[in-house]
């Protein structure tokens, strides 16, 4: 009858190391939803999602504009 015992008991055990590790597997990382957002931008901010594009427009536009009012200066001059 000991050895019933001794088994059960450590079946049980088992058991409940088991059940243990199956509620830690759910649980959240985070516990507020600010820390998860600032987790979010900061592994999108490593993947570099966040830099802007280097557009040279508007630099094309002013010197387009400088030319045309340089033009129109020296025509109507």
């Amino acid at each position: 009858m000991n050895t019933d015992r001794g088994h059960s008991h450590q079946a049980l055990l088992a058991l409940e190391a088991l059940a243990a590790s199956a509620r830690g597997g759910f649980a959240c990382l985070f516990s507020t939803s600010d820390e998860y957002e600032t987790a979010l931008i900061t592994a999108r901010r490593a993947q570099g999602r966040y830099i802007k594009p280097q557009r040279h427009w508007s630099i094309v536009m002013f010197v387009g504009c400088a030319l045309l009012l340089a033009g129109a200066v020296l025509v109507l001059n």
